[in-house]
């Protein structure tokens, strides 16, 4: 039997989180023998045996690596010093990972890219421009040149160090994908999010700062007119990839 992968989870909260697992399950062609959890906001993450695995994958959440260290809660603190450190693990493993939104604060944190709220999007579609590493790329190749994808963040990288791949841009955030070495790759959207799973989040989240609570409905009317279903090939490739390689 195939070794399963890890999703690794950041949301405290049930409806985000449980949906986010069924996303990403649903994507990636995964059943619960194929796909285990950890909610970090639950329990520690322990050792992580990278040889267990057939890949991690790392959700989105409200978490922020640029977050002022003040602000931070100790579940925060905790968890981001877990996946630091198991992320410098992964990139020197070149171990198959895709972080989805906060991967790129947290492999872009290790890799020495600069993280920063200056390139921050409001929660929706946002037209995802493939590099030409992005139309060579195992993962993104045969995708649109450019194409529609959902997300929202606070935080982003400015700029990647050399080791870094760049794969994707958008008009308002320079760096919508990376990847590090031949199997480490971060997204700035979300692959896994559907539209019904950002209506959830949006519902979820609608006081946590990402927009005025009031908006919420239109947000969901102008991201119900774009198509993101090019994004979720993305997680499927990933998963068909790596799935009984370890």
């Amino acid at each position: 039997m195939a070794a399963p992968f890890l999703l690794l989870s950041i949301r405290a909260e049930d409806e985000a989180a449980d949906d986010e697992y069924r996303s990403v399950a649903r994507f990636g062609g995964l059943d619960e023998d194929s796909l285990r959890g950890i909610r970090l906001t639950r329990e520690p993450l322990g050792h992580i045996d990278l040889g267990d695995w057939s890949g991690i994958i790392l959700g989105g959440g409200p978490f922020n690596v640029s977050d002022p260290a003040s602000s931070k809660s100790a579940v925060q603190v905790r968890a981001e010093a877990e996946l630091l450190d198991l992320v410098a693990r992964v990139v020197d493993a070149d171990f198959p990972f895709l972080g989805c939104c906060y991967g790129v604060g947290t492999l872009g944190t290790v890799i020495g890219a600069t993280i920063d709220r200056n390139h921050s999007e409001p929660v929706g579609a946002v037209a995802v421009t493939l590099t030409p590493d992005g139309h060579a790329d195992p993962l993104f190749a045969g995708l649109p040149s450019t194409f529609d994808a959902y997300g929202g963040h606070k935080e982003a990288a400015s700029a990647l160090p050399s080791e870094a791949t760049h794969l994707a841009t958008s008009s308002d955030c320079p760096v919508q994908a990376f990847r590090v070495g031949a199997n480490v790759y971060a997204t700035q959207f979300h692959p896994e999010l559907d539209f019904d799973g950002l209506c959830t989040r949006i519902d979820v989240y609608q006081n946590y700062g990402y927009f005025p609570p009031e908006t919420a409905e239109e947000l969901k009317a102008a991201a119900r007119r774009r198509d993101a279903g090019s994004a979720p090939e993305i997680l499927r490739r990933f998963v068909a990839r790596y799935r009984g390689t370890r």
